[in-house]
């Protein structure tokens, strides 16, 4: 791991501001992985509609958190640039705690909404976490790191989904409380150690222009090479975001898969993701460099989707899950690239415009992808196809190869070369 760069940081040791972040992304993640496998459950129990219904449902409440994210994201990121990342983290663990517990009681879908929205609103401290990470690491080392925190994310949906099956088997709303008990620990944790990562004299001012979506998006693409990772990187989530928005869904209507069943199998697709995040990409990137990591990335993940979207038994989703968790470099390759090119005042803003076009996938592929999916599983369906989300997905994934293939990215001079 690479040493504490913060002045401030460089009072206690570097581990256990990296154990916080890393715990914090485990956690959230954790907090979402817990609640996946019931969803379907608690919607139905509070509409009393059918799965197909309750899908639509389920896009809907999706949608509503990652606009949240998509409106606050730059602003919390910005925030992070002015403040420092530490008073931002410990604030947004604190609401998460309290949103989660409220969740736990809602007898409403409206309650469960406007629990939606408060979440989406507390989960832009991913802009903040990354940022933190990118104060700790060298610039050539920050895809690496980029990665442990990916990796984070894949341990959060080990334990998740696979405790939220479990705890879901006794109650449906046992993994919100769940949820809220790991945010509150965290918050506790992170008051105990955490110094301040961002010194202050390389800061910034709080500008409201560049502290929306828009201005930081505008500000950001004009940085070298940029603009078209961007574009790459929306189109590739937009693909990506099939997995948690459909995955609950399709298992069921395709295999008959209980909650118990959902959960084993994200918590067999989180190990794959920590693998692949905290070991394998240590050893793809230095033998293909973060572009050609992009590029077969890419192309592994066009063909996991179709292979998903065909799929005719349950035992091919779970050859195809370890598989499909390798195309996962993808996005640590990507932040890699780009936060070579943004300065240590820009990093909390680059990290909320990727965490806003992360949560504008967010917006867009759960309407795209239940839509999809109720469409081909309906009563009058024809054919009855629950895996043409992903057949979707890989459509648009092969449009962000094709964009990444035909652009130009920081460090490099000309057009992708796609020869090894």
């Amino acid at each position: 791991m690479a040493s504490c760069s913060g002045s401030s940081v460089h009072t206690m040791p570097c581990r256990l501001p990296t154990v916080f972040i890393l715990l914090t992304v485990i956690f959230d993640t954790m907090g979402i992985g817990l609640i996946l496998p019931v969803m379907p459950d608690l919607i139905r129990e509070v509409r009393g509609a059918d799965l197909s219904n309750a899908a639509l449902w389920g896009g809907i409440l999706s949608a509503a958190y990652a606009v949240m994210q998509f409106a606050f994201a730059p602003t919390v990121g910005n925030l992070g640039d002015r403040f420092g990342r530490r008073p931002i983290l410990l604030i947004s663990l604190a609401v998460m705690a309290v949103d989660y517990a409220i969740m736990a009681m809602a007898g409403t879908i409206w309650l469960l909404l406007a629990g939606r929205i408060v979440a989406g609103i507390a989960a832009a401290i991913h802009s903040t976490a990354l940022a933190y990470m990118a104060d700790l690491s060298p610039p050539g080392k920050r895809a690496q790191n980029f990665g442990l925190i990916s990796a984070g994310f894949g341990i959060g949906f080990i334990f998740g989904p696979l405790l939220g099956g479990i705890l879901g088997g006794f109650d449906p709303r046992a993994p919100f409380i769940a949820a809220a008990c790991l945010a509150a620990a965290n918050f506790l944790f992170g008051f105990l150690v955490l110094p301040e990562s961002l010194p202050r004299e390389a800061r910034r001012g709080f500008d409201l222009c560049r502290a929306n979506p828009l201005g930081g998006l505008q500000h950001i693409s004009r940085l070298p090479g940029v603009r078209t990772l961007l574009i790459v990187m929306l189109a590739y989530q937009v693909s990506n975001f099939v997995y948690p928005a459909i995955w609950a869904y399709y298992t069921q209507a395709a295999f008959g898969w209980d909650a118990g069943k959902v959960g084993l199998s994200l918590a067999v697709y989180g190990v794959s993701i920590a693998v692949v995040q905290a070991g394998l990409i240590r050893a793809i990137l230095p033998l293909l460099k973060e572009v050609r990591t992009v590029l077969w990335g890419l192309a592994l993940n066009v063909a996991c989707l179709i292979a998903y979207g065909v799929a005719s038994a349950g035992w091919m989703v779970w050859v195809l899950i370890p598989i499909s968790a390798t195309g996962a470099v993808v996005a640590p390759a990507m932040q890699g690239i780009m936060s070579r090119a943004a300065g240590a005042g820009q990093q909390g803003e680059l990290q909320g415009v990727l965490a806003s076009l992360s949560a504008l996938s967010m917006i867009l592929s759960p309407l795209m992808m239940t839509q999809a999916f109720f469409w081909f599983t309906r009563d009058a369906a024809w054919p009855f196809l629950p895996g043409a989300p992903f057949l979707l997905a890989a459509v648009l994934m092969m449009l962000s190869l094709a964009i990444f293939v035909g652009g130009q990215h920081p460090g490099t001079a000309r057009p992708v070369d796609t020869q090894i």
